[in-house]
């Protein structure tokens, strides 16, 4: 799916400090949210088979990104919502304009999970050359799904005193935690969903 290029932890609670002084790290259940690389815009050109710049008919913008996840079921469900913004070359008339988006849940950062594909839909009354709606999307992953195994869970968050023989280790750094971390992990990815000729556009413009 490429690089994020825009993250949000969907319902990350605060960091506290333990009784020690250390830093407590809390994990949340919620899948984070992101915006894949060169899927964050779109542009549409008139005629559609131009790439030069004075063929650029209609540019939009996802923005405004945010997530609102509920992890108190068996059943997490997170919802989206975002800006569409958009400018437009020719204002003589008004006119209506819709673009796909995609939401895709990501487990271990390469596993597609579930994928749909809604449009939102941009109105420009006549002589206006931007316009702006707003869209949601939702997704549900099991918290099973989501949950650490047991001896993960108390590797990564037991204390460790400086006279441990593995105070300094990361327990990151062994290959299984590693990966049994990944495979409760989630990502909700949020983007337009575009043609393999608009992707390669915004790739390399």
């Amino acid at each position: 799916m490429g690089l994020a290029v825009a993250t949000l932890s969907a319902c990350a609670k605060d960091n506290q400090f333990d009784e020690t002084g250390g830093v407590r790290i809390t994990r949340s259940a919620c899948p984070a949210l992101a915006v894949p690389a060169y899927t964050g815009d779109i542009t549409l050109f008139d005629p559609p088979a131009s790439r030069e710049a004075r063929a650029i008919d209609v540019v939009a913008n996802l923005t405004d990104l945010r997530a609102n996840c509920n992890d108190a079921g068996e059943q997490i469900v997170s919802q989206a919502t975002f800006a569409v913004q958009a400018r437009r070359t020719n204002t003589a008339a008004a006119r209506d304009v819709t673009l796909p988006f995609f939401a895709t849940v990501v487990r271990g950062g390469s596993v597609i999970v579930s994928k749909q594909v809604g449009r939102v839909a941009l109105h420009f009354d006549a002589g206006q050359a931007r316009a702006t709606a707003t869209a949601t999307a939702t997704t549900g992953i099991t918290r099973a799904a989501a949950t650490l195994p047991p001896e993960i869970e108390t590797q990564l968050t037991r204390k460790r005193k400086p006279t441990d023989a593995d105070a300094s280790i990361d327990p990151m750094a062994d290959p299984a935690t590693r990966a049994a971390v990944a495979k409760a992990s989630f990502e909700m990815l949020i983007g337009f969903q575009l043609s393999n000729e608009q992707l390669a556009y915004n790739v390399t413009r």
